[in-house]
């Protein structure tokens, strides 16, 4: 799409964007009077809003704006309960897997690992609030009782879900990915150069927490093309052409394949990202994740 249309339209959307999650957040603080009466209906009308404003973004990236998300990999089924773990290159990243959602009926179903600051945000910050997201602040003593109190609640009320975590607990930067490979060369780690090694302990306590609640882990890679490492540009560049093709690679693994315990499941995912890398290096070679 030439630049000269895709730039008002970008605008346009971005405009409907905005005020309509504002509308949402009206909506989601009106649904408090339901829940007291009924914890069932409040979720609803909070999944639902939740729902329409995630396939909106999805259909304004992918009809409206063109972008191309290419999906390779497993094929994912279309109501089960998930914990999806990805690589973190930049903030594009989380409408791609908004995009990914949308098209497995799981858009209304998104929770997110978030730093704690986002629940102060009006709008998506708000939203999140309403929707059993997890607000952390990367710091397991002070956020596990919270972590806790929201996998029970999705527990007790048996709440559908797709619980989203970027394992590296931060976003990829040149300075950041430095860092990480220092730490992999003292604890004697494959040395990464396209992810960095993940934070095991939130994915060990996550799967613990949500115990059979989760009926599969799904290991994603997001790739872009012609971006070095660490320098994939904000969620902005997807309206307003700077990103026009994103690579997503599913893998599927259901919850009998993990190791059972604590040791087993840090190394597992600390496999899935040195795949990652590989996976990676190839698609800086060949343009294909799949």
């Amino acid at each position: 799409m030439p630049a000269l249309i895709l730039w008002p339209l970008a605008v346009v959307f971005l405009l409907f964007l905005a005020v309509s999650v504002l509308l949402y957040n009206a909506v989601q603080m009106t649904s408090l009077l339901l829940l007291p009466i009924s914890p069932g209906a409040f979720r609803f009308v909070n999944r639902s809003c939740a729902g329409l404003w995630f396939s909106s973004l999805a259909l304004v990236l992918e009809k409206g704006l063109g972008v191309k998300f290419i999906q390779t990999g497993d094929s994912l089924p279309k109501r089960e309960n998930a914990f999806v773990v990805a690589n973190h290159q930049s903030g594009a990243d989380i409408p791609a897997l908004v995009v990914l959602a949308f098209r497995c009926r799981r858009a209304r179903d998104l929770k997110w690992f978030v730093k704690d600051v986002i629940k102060w945000i009006p709008g998506i910050g708000w939203g999140m609030l309403f929707l059993d997201c997890l607000f952390v602040k990367r710091n397991w003593s002070a956020d596990k009782e919270k972590i806790l109190a929201t996998f029970d609640r999705l527990r007790t009320h048996q709440v559908p879900f797709w619980i989203l975590s970027f394992a590296e607990g931060t976003r990829l930067t040149p300075a950041k990915l430095k860092r990480s490979q220092e730490f992999e060369r003292k604890a004697r780690l494959p040395v990464l150069n396209q992810v960095m090694s993940p934070r095991t302990k939130g994915f060990e306590a996550t799967l613990e927490g949500l115990g059979g609640m989760v009926d599969a882990v799904y290991d994603i890679t997001l790739g872009y093309e012609n971006f070095p490492v660490g320098e994939v540009p904000g969620a902005m560049a997807l309206f307003f052409g700077g990103i026009r093709r994103v690579h997503l690679h599913v893998k599927r693994y259901p919850m009998g394949t993990l190791p059972l315990n604590r040791e087993g499941r840090g190394q597992w995912i600390s496999e899935r990202f040195t795949e990652k890398n590989a996976r990676l290096e190839d698609f800086r070679k060949s343009g294909r994740l799949g």
